[in-house]
């Protein structure tokens, strides 16, 4: 009796929870939609803890309160991080409004003013406000209407930085140099999804840009409007330690650590013929007046010249040490190269035959010996009144010598520069013949994320420029043939073309 009381009581009771749930159908149905657009909101708000959570999971023997404050100083980092992303997008704007960006005061949530939109050939020029933050916004860039000889300014103003010798020593301000001042950022690339480790432009091209990457991938890109993507060259397994152009940008001959020489026909964007080594090739060049010599240089301690025709090796040189880089004087009758110890060699080089045979030998006085990472050759400079070579290491020592070619590529160190020693192989590159001032500028990358300009003749505060906008370590540096755009790449594979403020 008392299961059939409780069963008939269960029925009515469950009998006036269905009259009561038609009663009020209405009223649930609109509850319903309430609580779905609710459910779409907390979808689309990333939940710090969820990620807390992921990085920091709790194990049997953990310790609770560790786990607890870890948990908490992730979840604030987490949404810090997603709300500066909400706030800044890199491809929006220019480099002036990144850079104003970066330098924002703490408060700035509390004295943000809106501002006009713009693109990355307008360099991020906003238009003043009348709040008092607004030079924050204010594009700093050279009118290409100013009059370097009277100094008179029109409308805009740029300054520039100086600093101690290392890079990174806090600038402070000086003097413009007008010849390096930059309006902002012509275009970004940012699809390789590894560290970019070389990039140039084309031989006498000022459009025609090419970089490698090390998951052993080569693109090719044009920075003419608009900025796109032509093709990427696919083959090397691992890191593409170099590549270069030929005469006539044909073709491209690249070096990688995986042991193998590649040639690329860009036309058809396909290799057209792969070279195996014993050791990872390093550096490569083509010759600049017969184009049928591909030099390399490997871990072997090697230069070998090769037939680019056939692939056949032609000549072997061996040298004390692996050489690292590489390059060739205007003639083709010199070759300058620097190994793994910091030795720089003179190598003479005949044009016909491809023999090689050592000139000259420059040791630094360094105890450390590091590798070089950058060796460039300039058939004339203000400052040495005739052809010099830059060079590189990698714990930070930039080098500027004179090369006398009637004794064989012989080399008289003229001045030197000591930066912070590097971990990655940074390089380095000449600035375009713009100042008359009696001065030698060089362009370099930093592990602090800048792209900095050095006057390798001042003996205090060297640096007179630097360009901000990479997240990582800058790797490498390009200039075009026509000097008005400056490309650098980064560890993380973005790569971001610099416009240089035009002159009068």
């Amino acid at each position: 009796m008392a299961e059939g009381t409780i069963a008939n009581n269960s029925s009515k009771e469950g009998g006036a929870t269905e009259t009561e749930n038609s009663e009020n159908c209405v009223d649930i149905s609109s509850t319903e939609k309430e609580t779905k657009k609710i459910t779409v909101k907390k979808a689309n708000v990333k939940d710090p803890e969820i990620f807390s959570c992921l990085l920091q999971p709790a194990s049997s023997d953990s310790d609770p309160d560790y786990i607890g404050i870890r948990r908490f100083l992730l979840a604030r980092k987490a949404e810090s991080g997603f709300h500066r992303r909400l706030d800044w997008r890199c491809n929006g704007k220019g480099y002036v409004a990144y850079r104003n960006y970066i330098r924002r005061p703490r408060n700035w949530e509390n004295l943000q003013v809106p501002s006009h939109s713009s693109t990355p050939g307008n360099s991020g020029r906003w238009i003043s406000t009348p709040s008092p933050l607004s030079h924050l916004y204010e594009a700093e860039s050279w009118n290409s209407s100013r009059d370097l000889r009277s100094g008179n300014l029109t409308s805009n103003h740029r300054t520039s930085f100086s600093s101690s010798i290392s890079d990174s020593d806090r600038p402070r301000r000086r003097g413009v140099e007008h010849a390096y001042s930059f309006v902002g950022m012509h275009c970004i690339f940012d699809q390789c999804k590894a560290a970019v480790t070389v990039l140039k432009f084309g031989h006498m091209s000022s459009d025609l840009l090419a970089y490698g990457a090390s998951d052993g991938t080569l693109t090719v890109c044009t920075v003419s409007d608009p900025p796109s993507v032509m093709m990427q060259l696919k083959g090397h397994s691992k890191d593409v330690t170099d590549f270069d152009f030929s005469s006539n940008n044909q073709y491209i001959a690249s070096s990688s650590m995986d042991k193998t020489v590649r040639v690329w026909e860009l036309s058809k964007g396909l290799c057209i013929r792969v070279i195996y080594g014993v050791s990872s090739q390093l550096c490569i060049r083509f010759h600049p007046v017969n184009n049928n010599f591909l030099s390399v240089g490997n871990a072997n301690k090697e230069i070998t010249v090769f037939n680019f025709s056939t692939g056949r090796i032609i000549i072997k040189s061996v040298f004390d040490s692996e050489v690292t880089s590489m390059d060739h004087d205007h003639t083709g009758q010199l070759i300058f190269c620097g190994d793994e110890q910091g030795c720089i060699y003179s190598v003479r080089m005949d044009s016909h035959t491809g023999a090689l045979s050592r000139s000259h030998r420059y040791r630094s006085n360094s105890k450390q010996k590091c590798p070089v990472t950058t060796v460039q050759y300039r058939s004339f400079s203000l400052l040495a009144g005739g052809p010099v070579l830059l060079t590189c290491t990698q714990d930070g020592s930039l080098s500027f010598f004179s090369v006398a070619l009637e004794v064989q590529g012989y080399l008289t160190l003229r001045c030197s520069l000591k930066l912070s020693p590097r971990i990655h192989s940074i390089r380095a590159s000449f600035c375009p013949l713009l100042s008359l001032d009696k001065g030698e500028y060089i362009v370099a990358g930093s592990e602090d994320s800048n792209v900095y300009f050095y006057d390798l003749t001042r003996p205090r505060h060297t640096c007179v420029n630097k360009l901000q906008g990479h997240r990582f370590p800058v790797i490498g540096v390009a200039w075009n043939h026509g000097e008005n755009l400056l490309a650098s790449s980064d560890l993380y594979g973005v790569v971001i073309v610099w416009k240089r403020a035009k002159i009068s």
